[in-house]
């Protein structure tokens, strides 16, 4: 299987379940990594726990830890913001390193619902990005959202990535985002392999791309999304990373989690 199978917690966060199950569960139903998101470390730490222990427990379940979902604000333009947003970061990256996580995830949050600087501007702020989480040995991964007013598309962060002139700067690409953002879905094959850290697999219904929301994602196969091209391509630009499913579903979120988890699996091993 050239892939790694993953669980972003998103899937099964309408459960509300512990951090720790969440990692029970995507051990038991055959995933090979967890995407956790920072606010579950976070309230893991709150209640008497530590990164030590969520470490343990992956570990002792065979899971790597991809990728943490982080909100930094990086981009925005209030310096003061940005100061908090980049120690926020710091924290994040702090957080992966004590996981043993390369990746945390870096959208473009606080300038969503704005228009942004401009994509030159971006890339500065990436690239400093990139130097502090060099210092914790942690990546941080350039993500697009297709609904922000600013990085919406595949297009506008692979410019930002490339600007930078750091050979180590990597893309989140999400076939949910790409369609709504108006990115073509085969632009991925301009890409090498390299230049992605992890994918986030979802497929979506025939919804005017405008009027779609997270919440109308579902499981890879199941909408109109071309996932098997997809893959495909995935394939054949050299991409052998992380494949994580990552869902909103409310519908979803009213099953049982392991058999969310344990269904979403088997989407996945169908398309690959």
């Amino acid at each position: 299987m050239p892939f790694t199978l993953c669980l972003n917690t998103s899937t099964i966060s309408g459960q509300k379940l512990s951090l720790i199950r969440e990692i029970e569960i995507a051990a038991r139903a055959g995933y090979q990594a967890i995407e956790p998101w920072v606010r579950e470390l976070d309230e893991y730490v709150r209640t008497g726990g530590t990164l030590k222990d969520i470490r343990k427990r992956a570990s002792d379940e065979g899971l790597a830890i991809a990728n943490l979902i982080g909100f930094a604000e990086w981009i925005v333009e209030e310096p003061d913001r940005r100061t908090r947003g980049l120690e926020e970061a710091r924290r994040n990256f702090a957080q992966a390193a004590d996981l043993g996580c390369p990746f945390v995830a870096a959208p473009p949050f606080g300038c969503h619902d704005r228009p942004g600087p401009s994509l030159d501007v971006i890339a500065e702020r990436y690239a400093t990005l990139l130097e502090i989480g060099r210092s914790f040995g942690v990546t941080p991964l350039l993500e697009f959202w297709g609904f922000s007013k600013t990085l919406s598309t595949l297009a506008e962060a692979s410019y930002v990535a490339m600007q930078t002139g750091d050979p180590t700067a990597k893309l989140l690409v999400d076939p949910y985002h790409l369609y709504r953002g108006g990115s073509n879905p085969q632009s991925i094959s301009l890409l090498h392999g390299t230049s992605i850290g992890v994918v986030h697999m979802n497929d979506f219904p025939a919804i005017d791309r405008l009027k779609i929301t997270d919440g109308d994602r579902v499981y890879p196969g199941d909408g109109v999304a071309s996932l098997d091209q997809w893959v495909k391509t995935l394939k054949e630009i050299g991409y052998d990373g992380v494949l994580s499913l990552e869902l909103f579903s409310p519908a979803l979120w009213a099953q049982d989690a392991y058999h969310v988890a344990e269904t979403g699996i088997g989407k996945l091993r169908s398309l690959i």
